[in-house]
């Protein structure tokens, strides 16, 4: 099952993030998960959040480039190698990885990985082919 991200567009300058994230708590949105990339000029804020409607309603209201993404996210054991044993799956498909990251689960043995995959359907395939529990928004927002 795929997921919706959201790809926010900030300037790299103090104080950008936190008028995000701002505008967000006002409308009472929480934040189940992040990554921040940076280059010198601007930043990609990528945000996984229960109601992603308004979210993306919210910000673009406020003057912010929001884009939407399908990522899926991989429920994964939070030990050694529990990484590698997804990425030999999505390789062994032949599925390039655009970017991951990761946050642990609320149960203290789990991590979940977000993957943006060139392929998300042929990754799926792979990863419901091998066993690999494939997280929807209902496991990721209970």
């Amino acid at each position: 099952m795929k997921i919706q991200q959201l790809a926010v567009f900030l300037q790299n300058k103090p104080g950008h993030l936190s008028g995000i994230c701002r505008t967000l708590a006002d409308n009472g949105v929480n934040i189940v998960t992040l990554s921040l990339a940076d280059t010198q000029q601007f930043g990609i804020l990528r945000l996984i959040v229960k109601d992603w409607k308004l979210a993306a309603q919210k910000l673009e209201e406020a003057g912010y480039l929001v884009q939407l993404r399908e990522v899926v996210a991989v429920e994964v054991e939070d030990r050694p190698g529990g990484m590698r044993d997804v990425l030999e799956v999505v390789g062994a498909a032949g599925v390039n990885i655009e970017y991951v990251y990761a946050f642990t689960f609320h149960k203290s043995d789990r991590a979940v990985l977000v993957f943006r995959f060139d392929d998300p359907d042929k990754a799926l395939e792979a990863l419901k082919a091998a066993g690999r529990n494939v997280l929807g928004d209902i496991d990721l927002f209970e």
